[in-house]
């Protein structure tokens, strides 16, 4: 029997170039490109292929008379292979025509060939056994998916050779093909699964076999014999060196830092500072390799709509995901839409003049005109943000009503339900306890001004109706949004910028003894200046109409702040941007065989193309987040800013908590924490979820480490977890508050952490964008006047007609429109979703081992009795932040949903 020997062509591919800047690292280890592998010869066993025929040719043939290690055919058995492919739901003529030569191809043998590759070694090779076979012949497609291919293989396969442990897949297409899975049947009469669910090259593209392994779980201590070599050349094949642009095609992940955001080549005013390094510490991304700005050598040259961003091949959205959300709408939301709306609005971008115009976007809708609304497809939009009518040559576009206001179009200007949406909203993750009076800023006097908060003891008494500050501290009544110190040293840069005006906000609220929380006195801060002392204001509710409406505008202020801190710093920097380094390092170092990766892959998928997209369309210089939300041009900078304080251990929940003293530690509680405020929505719910990723990752680490070194002895294991910190998140390598990587129980802390990061974290902050902020008055993205004084010439202006100051404050029409629409996108489950605890049907044979798919039976089912309790928590009539009067249920943390725009639903991954 001839025996597998990898070619060094495939690392050469991968490596190609001189002396390496930064070798590619394999288990920690620098990987030194001087291989002596000898090159892959081809077995003498051929396939017996499709008909009786065949057989009995292939047993008289003299290629099948004797195996390389001197055995007989008279012991060999006939093996069956069916090969899955999926191909395009939507194909046009040229592919069609194309995919009807591939099955030709695939039938007469000329199109997939296949390597059988044992788990056992040959004796006279060192290296597992092999067996070829040339896919040829076809099952009839399966009535429920047109879109699925089944080929055939047969093999016939030595007596001796084991049970196989790897497909070598060689794809002789002149184009790629998706590979769902390959199962051998005729083993023993047990059929082996080779799940995929990959893209296979060309061997135009690159003439290297693709390897997939069967769907065991092996430690790198366990491995068998016959594919310990396939393992380690699995893994260096996808690791990039740091050198070179990488290919569509192509399959490697490496890191690199923000350097893509700005366009210095088009324009000097959207250059952008690089992310990423001393100066501005952030997460790495996934390199690209692109050519450097002709202008900044520091700067990646950019690529624009509509050409993709280089992600790993297998990143890439699939099809139904690029319908909703790709190409076809995303890109031509933000690509086409936002231009028509500029037309169609004017090019004076007017504000709101009063509060019926803005009724008028979800009951009327607006007009698009004749010859702009024929560039816009009828597929255009997504989910339930706006309903397409047609209407004599022209395009009416209606938003749908926000949940926020469906019940109760007057809720979002009621001091309870501001208060409210910091414990029940899309941003429930910045109210923290006040410790201590006074309140003190931690930035330099010298530059800043005196530390104290002129939020004094006096005037919180004022609101507590006779109870004294310091015993409201004692009975932890005193809870607080601070956005100073962070937002402070941009606020000069921001009020610059034209049409922006903005604060550094701090907002105290009060937990009253009937369990309502409200907010009792805000202050919000410019920078101080040579000409003025006075750069900090507190307002509180009072009871007079002027008072009010001025307090109405200082709650707007907070509320830009909140949206504008939640998408730059909770949702872009806590979840896209610190997930992006954990599953580049899984690829990188966790070979698909190894059970963290198999745990970890369905809450790795579409991140890398979403946050790819991110960085084209939203996050870029000039792009929407800049257009849309109060840092404008410094978003980017400021999420950096945010990043100064991110730390891995307190990114688990009830860490975060226990830090923002929103819970304390107490054994007897459910998950051992009490929180402080019963009716929190967001950490209730999640606290349900997190118990049930925990108990689920526990069950499964302590299956596959049983002994007690078996994580620090996990080569593979240690090699991603040292890559996280010191590449992934480089600029943080030094930090102490690292988690220990040493025990079952540590390793299970930081894979729940990673899961609820990716599920239950991103779900709470990301699906309630639209359902919140698709009503702008409620959570304006940004402010664009400051609040008029007594002295101030505006001020008359107000006096006469407070309405018109407050809506010519708030984002204009087309800024309005804009953000609306981006927010319903990112709100829209696609309806290829996967959801926490739900398995694809295409996936069902993730892993051979019937103890674990038990143990996430029961991790499904512990799912499904948490959202019957989050259903009953949101009848209880007792928790007022989620049910009442025209109150929305809180649903963003039940974990099952349909497509759409529906406030619930907690897929596995940051998928949008």
């Amino acid at each position: 029997m001839l025996a597998f020997k990898p070619k060094p062509s495939s690392l050469r591919s991968t490596f190609s170039g001189t002396a390496l800047r930064s070798p590619p690292r394999l288990y920690g280890v620098p990987v030194l490109l001087s291989f002596s592998w000898t090159t892959r010869s081809r077995p003498l066993v051929r396939a017996v292929i499709s008909d009786d025929k065949a057989v009995e040719t292939a047993k008289t043939s003299p290629l099948n008379q004797k195996h390389s290690n001197g055995s007989s055919d008279s012991s060999s058995k006939q093996v069956k292979a069916v090969v899955t492919i999926k191909k395009k739901m939507k194909e046009n003529i040229t592919e069609k025509i194309e995919n009807k030569w591939e099955m030709l191809m695939n039938g007469i043998g000329r199109g997939i060939l296949i390597q059988l590759i044992s788990e056992e070694i040959d004796p006279v090779t060192n290296s597992g056994k092999s067996v070829e076979a040339c896919v040829r012949g076809w099952l009839p497609k399966p009535p429920e998916h047109d879109n699925i291919l089944q080929y055939v293989a047969d093999f016939t396969v030595p007596s001796d050779f084991g049970r196989p442990g790897a497909v070598l897949i060689t794809n002789q297409h002149a184009k790629e093909f998706h590979l769902l899975e390959i199962v051998v049947q005729d083993f023993d009469g047990v059929p082996i699964y080779f799940s995929a669910n990959t893209w296979i090259h060309s061997r135009n593209d690159n003439p290297e076999s693709r390897i997939i392994f069967r769907n065991q779980a092996y430690l790198p201590s366990q491995t068998p014999p016959g594919i310990k070599d396939l393992r380690r050349e699995d893994l260096l094949s996808i690791c990039g060196n740091g050198k070179g642009e990488r290919m569509p095609h192509e399959r490697i992940y490496d890191y690199d830092v923000y350097n893509d955001l700005g366009k210095p080549d088009k324009d000097k005013d959207l250059a952008r500072p690089v992310l990423g390094g001393e100066e501005r510490p952030y997460p790495r991304r996934c390199r690209t390799g692109r050519p450097a700005s002709k202008i900044d050598p520091l700067c990646e040259s950019r690529i624009e709509k509509p050409h993709p961003v280089y992600v790993p091949r297998d990143e890439a959205f699939e099809e139904i995901k690029q319908d909703t959300f790709s190409a076809g709408r995303l890109k031509a939301l933000l690509h086409n839409l936002v231009p028509l709306m500029a037309a169609t609005l004017s090019s004076s971008d007017i504000p709101f003049t009063c509060f019926s115009e803005i009724d008028k976007l979800y009951n009327d809708g607006f007009i698009l005109k004749d010859d702009e609304q024929r560039k816009l497809g009828d597929n255009l939009f997504i989910g339930n943000m706006m309903k397409q009518v047609l209407n004599v040559g022209q395009k009416l576009l209606k938003y749908e009503i926000p949940a926020v206001i469906r019940k109760d179009r007057f809720s979002w200007l009621r001091d309870n339900e501001f208060a409210r949406q910091a414990l029940a909203g899309v941003n429930p993750v910045n109210i923290e306890i006040l410790k201590e009076f006074p309140i003190l800023s931690k930035l330099d006097p010298a530059i800043y001004g005196p530390p104290e908060s002129v939020i004094t003891k006096e005037l919180i008494e004022q609101e507590l109706h006779g109870m004294s500050v310091d015993k409201a501290l004692e009975e932890k009544r005193l809870f607080m949004v601070d956005f100073h110190d962070m937002l402070l040293p941009f606020i000069k840069r921001i009020t610059n910028l034209p049409g922006r005006k903005s604060y550094a906000s701090r907002t105290v609220f009060f937990y009253t003894k009937t369990g309502i929380l409200r907010p009792i006195a805000i202050e919000l801060s410019l920078p101080p200046t040579p000409s003025s002392n006075r750069n900090k204001y507190v307002y509180t509710h009072g009871h007079d109409a002027t008072t009010y409406w001025i307090w109405k505008l200082a709650k707007a202020h907070v509320c830009a702040n909140d949206a504008g801190v939640h998408q730059l710093a909770n949702h872009w920097l806590r979840t896209h941007a610190c997930m992006e380094p954990y599953i580049i390092a899984t690829h990188r170092q966790l070979s698909s065989m190894h059970p963290i990766y198999k745990l970890l892959h369905p809450h790795m998928r579409y991140t890398l193309e979403i946050n790819a997209l991110a960085r084209q369309s939203l996050i870029n210089g000039g792009g929407i987040i800049e257009a849309s939300f109060s840092p404008g041009k410094y978003a980017m900078e400021l999420s950096a800013a945010a990043y100064e304080s991110w730390r891995f251990d307190r990114e688990a929940l009830p860490a975060d908590l226990i830090h923002r003293g929103m819970a304390v530690e107490d054994p007897s509680a459910p998950g051992g924490l009490k929180l402080l405020i019963e009716d929190y929505p967001y950490a209730a719910d999640g606290l349900l979820i997190w118990s049930a990723i925990k108990e689920w990752v526990e069950s499964y680490v302590e299956h596959f480490y049983t002994e007690p070194d078996s994580v620090t002895s996990d080569v593979e294991l240690q090699a991603w977890w040292s890559e996280i910190k010191n590449r992934g998140h480089h600029d943080k390598r030094n930090e102490p508050w690292w988690p220990k990587l040493a025990t079952k129980e540590d390793l299970s802390g930081i894979l729940t952490t990673m899961i609820w990061t990716a599920s239950g974290q991103h779900a709470a902050i990301n699906f309630g964008q639209y359902p919140f902020g698709g009503y702008m008055p409620n959570r304006p993205t940004l402010m664009r006047k400051l609040i008029p004084q007594e002295t101030d010439p505006e001020f008359e202006k107000f006096m006469q007609n407070p309405q018109r100051t407050f809506l010519s404050s708030l984002p204009t029409q087309l800024q309005a429109t804009k953000i609306m629409a981006v927010q319903d996108t990112l709100s829209t489950h696609s309806p290829d979703e996967e959801y926490l605890g739900k398995m694809n049907e295409f996936h069902s044979s993730w892993i051979n081992d019937h103890k674990v798919l038990q143990m996430f039976d029961q991790f499904a089912a512990k799912l499904g009795e948490i959202e019957e309790i989050i259903n009953e928590r949101n009848k209880d009539m007792r928790l007022k932040n989620r049910t009442g009067a025209g109150i929305p249920p809180y649903e963003l943390l039940l974990p099952s949903s349909g497509p759409g725009v529906t406030g619930r639903g907690i897929p596995n991954s940051i998928s949008i």
